[in-house]
Order: structure tokens, then C-alpha cells, then sequence
């Protein structure tokens, strides 16, 4: 998939009559896919080329930092999942507190058509774009016909009865409800880092974890979760704590540390991609460590049960 960013880079010349879903796609969750699935079927059908326009930083973070949301996927997990669709490219807009004073018009003429020559741009039902989200669909429709292209847009997409958006999955992860929060994004909420060294305290007790570094802002709240951990193309059954740790630890540090079930290996350096299946507890102190190791054993059997359920 071919990425390019607003200001620095030309439209490829392969890019033919470009068919560009345009928003902040944050998770790439079910209502999201439905937005690029159909602007990839219409690119086929068309002969033309389907794109995703997305913003960097996330506008919030320019126009009010103080309100900004903690993001669900970091900027390389979601041009991943958007090649996943098999769209054919990714234009980023480096948004600036220069661009975010454009109003509507000057947006559509400078990025959509000046600098992408669209043909067609497709946007979520709730989209707004241009100075003080001024723009809405409607004005979108009357600057495409203005400027020779076409403006669609796709009705919010609902899972039971809740509609799917980018805020409702952030509120279920931060309030732990990781397994409602998968169910909306229509894959696990993942996680990615590198497992660094610890005190190997988890050894100690029969339950080695790989401490993981993240640069995922979003993480779910203290409490221990069954899990999903890839190594590699490898998929493993796994239980996540993440917290202090207080029955072992007083310094206070939030950790995320992860035991992978059936693997005896040196992951010190490794990348490992963690996808969260269900919470099983709150985080607590114990009165000793022999029932802290008892506690654990418990959460792996319930989680093993788990996944047998639900045939993972």
C-alpha cells in the first residue's frame, strides 16, 4: 500500500481517478470497514483507485490538547489494519494549527482536489470537517459538485443495539469491557510492544511473564485479562496483569506483564502483539506470595476454560 503525506509528497501518477474514504479511523472498527469496503468495491468497479485519507497528530490533539482523547491504535497499527482491507493507499495530512484555521472550502480545493485530483469521497454519516467543524455532508456534496467530484457517505453502522464509533470502544476498554469492545471493533483491542527484562519474580512463582513496552496510549484499566499473545505468525493462549502489583512491588509502577501459556523461550527483545479477550479480575494485594501463586493458577485454569469455550 503506498502512503503519502500532506504537505511533502506528490500524488503517485498510478493513482487513477481516486475513490478516497476520508476520516480519522481510529481502531478500524466494524463501521469503519464498511466505509472502505465500499469504496474499494466502487474503485473496481470504476477502474480506479481506493484511498484513505486520515490525519497526523489526531486533530484533537492540535485544536483542544486539554480534551484530547487517548487513541486506540498507534499510527503503524492503523495504516496495518487499513492495507488489511486492501484499499491501494494511505494519504496523511500532518494536521497543524495552521490547517486547523482552514474553513471547508479551502480544505476541499487545497487537499481533495489540488493536491489528490479525487473523483469520489466517501465519509461516515457524523462526519465534520474545516475550521471549527463547520463542514458537514451536505456542504461536502455542494463543494463536490462544485469542484467535479462526488460526495457519498455511509449510515452509521450498528452492532446489537449500540451504534459502533471510535468513542463507545474507548469508554468499554477504559472501563475494562474489553470482550464488548472486540465485539464493536470486530477484532480483539491489541496492543503491541517489546518485552523487556524484569526481576523474573514470575518465575519464581512457576508463571513467567514477558513484560511488555508499549507505545499504545489506551490501555484497559488495572485487573488481570485473558489474552491472546502473537509472536511472530504465532498465536498463543495467554493471562495479562496489568498494574503495580502490590502484593510484590511498592514502587508504584504501572506494568503490563503477560504470561503465555505452553512456551519455555527467551523473548527478551522479542515483538509480541497482546489482544485482549476478557477481563477476569481487579488487581490486588495478597497476604502472602503462596496465595498470590494460588490466585494465579486460578486465573490461568479460568482462562483456559475460557478459551476452550470459545474454541480460540
Amino acid at each position: 500500500m503506498d502512503v503519502i503525506h500532506f504537505p511533502d509528497d506528490p500524488r503517485p501518477t498510478r493513482w487513477v481517478h481516486p475513490v478516497l474514504a476520508l476520516g480519522n479511523f481510529d481502531g478500524v472498527h466494524r463501521g469503519h470497514r464498511k466505509i472502505l469496503d465500499r469504496v474499494r468495491r466502487v474503485a473496481v468497479e470504476r477502474g480506479a483507485t481506493a484511498i484513505v485519507m486520515t490525519f497526523d497528530p489526531h486533530p484533537p490533539r492540535i485544536v483542544r490538547p486539554d480534551k484530547a482523547p487517548s487513541l486506540l491504535m498507534t499510527k503503524a497499527q492503523k495504516l496495518e489494519a487499513i492495507a488489511h482491507t486492501g484499499v491501494h493507499g494511505a494519504a496523511i495530512v500532518r494536521f497543524t494549527t495552521e490547517l486547523s484555521r482552514w474553513d471547508p472550502e479551502t480544505f476541499v480545493q487545497t487537499v481533495l482536489v489540488d493536491w489528490l485530483r479525487v473523483s469520489e469521497v466517501w465519509v461516515g454519516a457524523n462526519f465534520l470537517f474545516g475550521h471549527d467543524r463547520a463542514g458537514n455532508f451536505s456542504l461536502l456534496r455542494i463543494l463536490g459538485n462544485r469542484y467535479g467530484f462526488r460526495a457519498e457517505k455511509i449510515d452509521p453502522v450498528r452492532y446489537k443495539d449500540f451504534v459502533v464509533s471510535s468513542t463507545r470502544v474507548r469508554r468499554l476498554v477504559s472501563e475494562g469491557r474489553v470482550d464488548e469492545a472486540g465485539a464493536l471493533l470486530g477484532h480483539q483491542y491489541f496492543i503491541d510492544g517489546t518485552v523487556t527484562r524484569g526481576d523474573q519474580r514470575g518465575r519464581t512463582l512457576g508463571f513467567p511473564t514477558a513484560n511488555l513496552c508499549t507505545e499504545n496510549e489506551l490501555l484497559p484499566p488495572h485487573g488481570v485479562y485473558a489474552t491472546m499473545t502473537r509472536i511472530g505468525d504465532v498465536v498463543n493462549a495467554s493471562v495479562t496483569n496489568i498494574g503495580t502489583r502490590p502484593t510484590v512491588d511498592d514502587s508504584g509502577r504501572t506494568i503490563v506483564e503477560t504470561h503465555i501459556f505452553d512456551i519455555d523461550r527467551d523473548l527478551y527483545g522479542s515483538p509480541i502483539r497482546v489482544g485482549f479477550v476478557q477481563r477476569l479480575r481487579d488487581e490486588r494485594a495478597f497476604e502472602s506470595i503462596d496465595v498470590l501463586r494460588s490466585q494465579i493458577a486460578a486465573d490461568c485454569a479460568r482462562a483456559r476454560v475460557l478459551f476452550n469455550r470459545l474454541s480460540l
